[in-house]
């Protein structure tokens, strides 16, 4: 399991924009990322909703659970490295 999370609708366009960044990310740097689908999964949403607690309230969101550090929304590459690493 990985520390590193994608919180995502499948019907989003940004969260398209951002998984994109994801593969990228994970492809050049070897990193893994959890990507979890929360419009169509309860389960995922509520794993969403405990980590999110009024953070970001929608998707795209990602969470790192060694830093405790979120992105909400689409973000740059380097902005999406820099919260993985």
């Amino acid at each position: 399991m990985s520390h590193l999370l994608e919180f995502y609708g499948d019907e989003c366009p940004h969260c398209v924009t951002m998984h994109e960044l994801v593969a990228r990310l994970e492809k050049e740097e070897g990193i893994k990322v959890e990507s979890l689908e929360v419009w169509h999964n309860p389960k995922n949403e509520k794993r969403l909703l405990a980590l999110d607690k009024d953070l970001c309230g929608g998707v795209p969101f990602f969470y790192n659970l060694k830093s405790n550090k979120w992105l909400c929304g689409e973000v740059n590459y380097e902005e999406l490295k820099e919260w993985a690493n």
